[in-house]
């Protein structure tokens, strides 16, 4: 018995099931062939497909010729092949591709262009980028806005800003698009000015073009202008988006402004952004930051899933905050449940034994950095190891250490032996590690000060005033003590000395009533810590205009009874100050919460949680 002939619907569907599974240009001229001897149309072929196979191999004119026997615009075809490519790992394939559609004589569109712009643009390849520019004008693509917005996102990517200027000052027709372009690469370049003034003179603004100015201004340490903006977004009606709370809560913890970064706290969780995990992370650096360690302990146990920026940031704030066996547990728990630490995580649990004075186990973990988890230890790590040692009046091991790196030594490694060297009243080796200071970082006012300062500790005043000398002749200016502290959601500066404050009679009342209760409990003013040749009485004047007590009064007199008091503090707190809040935290009955330059003071009921340690 012969066999059933095929009907029609059988020779289509087997030759549907055929031309979707070739996968080479070989294969697909095998599919070709049984179409034609099928009587089969062309028109089954996946055209995309047939294009993706061909485009960059010696079947390519193969491939254009099926297109043309379809009638088919072939260059709509490519098109979508070569958006393919630019968008894939191999962007630099979209190029060659551009220029093999040249070869064979195939007119490029809009489209061609603005993708082969793109793949350029992400390898940064601004030497075939002129030549598709140039063949942009030469056929009057340059009216096209998404293609001139390539272009000029190409020159901007490359670091041709000046090209970049002259042509967006050229187009006919800006969009937002445009607008946008500019700002982001002035904002990469650090041109923050004038990347603002573009900004101010754009028609209309995205919640894009907002956001990268709010960031900018965060990122060239500007918090202020930061915050200021993002007020005069909510004004006009701008939603803020992820990027944008991620943003202002970082100039809030560079503020320490905790009423505005409660309410982006409140606005996040309402908009679904609180499952955002930079979200989180970024709340629980605000909170740490502000002075808030079980807001941001909150944060992280709400967390549904955590990464190692958020157990590092955690552990960090734990450590600022003088909760260093918190911390050490912490870590613990994060390695037990399989999630492997990073550098700044060590950075947090060095800074943790730094505060608890655990040598042993600082190094212990110094060197289970390398062998336990494959990190090079990098110079905030040698930072780290060099304070712990010194805090704990260890000289002479944290020199050895120094030696023995195997980086050179920065600044700021030099800078921790100093300052151990401040603390324990070693001159020698303070006179060392300020030679290396004076190469490294010759303008930096800090380390001048310090060596002046123990000098004065010393006794040795000719020495310290050679010193302060040396500074006014390379014309390094004493940075001033000044603290901040945030009230109804505005900032309010004081700097050392300052007498022109509009409540400054009512500040230095509250001063003298407080002084004159500590001073009932045995408080005695520590005038060693004012390192002048003056006499007794102008000491404890100078003493009682540090910034960190005009902030404290001015606070008392313009917040409730039983609120906390947060103040941020430029400089390290002084000995005699911290000794003046730890009894006005008992005479007042409220915490008084202090960062400074190195970590977190909590001044609660006569004590503070660095334990005197700092």
């Amino acid at each position: 018995m012969l066999p059933a002939l095929p009907t029609s619907s059988s020779v289509h569907s087997n030759a549907q099931n055929l031309v979707f599974n070739f996968n080479s240009p070989w294969e697909l001229k095998q599919v070709h062939a049984y179409l034609i001897k099928t009587n089969t149309p062309l028109s089954f072929l996946p055209l995309s497909r047939v294009a993706s196979i061909c485009a960059l191999s010696t079947s390519f004119s193969y491939a254009h010729q099926i297109f043309v026997q379809i009638q088919k615009s072939p260059i709509v075809l490519w098109n979508s092949c070569l958006k393919s490519l630019a968008e894939g790992d191999f962007p630099f394939d979209a190029i060659l591709f551009f220029y093999q559609l040249r070869q064979f004589d195939i007119k490029p569109d809009t489209f061609t262009c603005s993708f082969v712009l793109k793949a350029c643009a992400a390898i940064l390849d601004v030497r075939n980028g002129r030549i598709v520019h140039g063949y942009v004008e030469k056929h009057g693509f340059g009216w096209n806005l998404v293609v001139q917005n390539s272009i000029l996102n190409l020159y901007a990517l490359c670091g041709e800003m000046g090209v970049a200027r002259l042509l967006f000052d050229k187009m006919p027709h800006r969009d937002i698009v445009s607008w946008n372009i500019m700002i982001a690469q002035l904002l990469k370049m650090g041109d923050v000015e004038e990347a603002y003034g573009l900004f101010r003179r754009m028609p209309e603004r995205s919640v894009r073009s907002w956001t990268m100015m709010i960031s900018g201004f965060v990122q060239c340490g500007k918090p202020k202008e930061s915050i200021k903006l993002f007020m005069e977004m909510e004004g006009v009606g701008v939603q803020a988006n992820e990027v944008t709370v991620v943003a202002v809560l970082a100039a809030c913890a560079d503020l320490c402004t905790l009423e505005l970064g409660r309410r982006v706290h409140e606005y996040a969780k309402r908009s679904g952004f609180g499952k955002n995990i930079k979200v989180s992370n970024t709340l629980i650096d605000m909170y740490v930051k502000c002075g808030c360690l079980d807001d941001a302990k909150q944060v992280f146990d709400d967390m549904e899933e955590r990464t190692v920026v958020s157990w590092s940031a955690m552990i960090v704030g734990l450590a600022m905050h003088g909760k260093a066996k918190e911390a050490l547990k912490l870590f613990s728990k994060m390695v037990r449940i399989g999630m492997k630490p990073n550098g700044v995580t060590f950075i947090g649990i060095l800074h943790a034994c730094s505060h608890m004075r655990l040598i042993d186990k600082g190094h212990e973990f110094f060197t289970s950095m390398t062998r336990d988890y494959g990190i090079i230890p990098q110079i905030e790590h040698y930072g780290c190891m060099v304070d712990l040692l010194s805090r704990a009046g260890l000289l002479q091991d944290a020199l050895n250490f120094i030696t023995k790196m195997s980086i050179k030594p920065n600044a700021v490694v030099w800078g921790a032996l100093l300052g151990g060297c401040k603390v324990h009243k070693n001159v020698e080796l303070a006179e060392e590690a300020t030679i290396h200071l004076a190469e490294l970082d010759p303008l930096n006012d800090g380390y001048y000060v310090v060596l002046s300062n123990i000098y004065a500790e010393a006794g040795r005043w000719e020495d310290a005033a050679r010193v302060r000398k040396l500074m006014k002749n390379r014309g390094v200016k004493k940075t001033p003590g000044c603290s901040s502290i945030a009230v109804d959601g505005v900032v309010h500066e004081f700097v050392a000395g300052q007498d022109n404050h509009p409540q400054a009679k009512e500040i230095s009342q509250m001063w003298e009533k407080l002084l004159g209760e500590m001073k009932l409990r045995g408080y005695l003013p520590d005038t060693s810590v004012v390192l002048l040749d003056i006499e007794e009485k102008e000491k404890e004047k100078f003493l009682h205009r540090h910034s960190e007590r005009l902030a404290l009064c001015f606070g008392l007199l313009n917040t409730r009874d039983g609120e906390v008091i947060r103040i941020m503090k430029n400089l390290r707190v002084c000995e005699d100050c911290h000794v003046a809040f730890k009894f006005i935290s008992e005479i007042i009955d409220r915490e008084i919460i202090v960062r400074d330059r190195n970590r977190f003071h909590c001044f609660k009921d006569g004590s503070c949680s660095c334990l005197d340690y700092w």
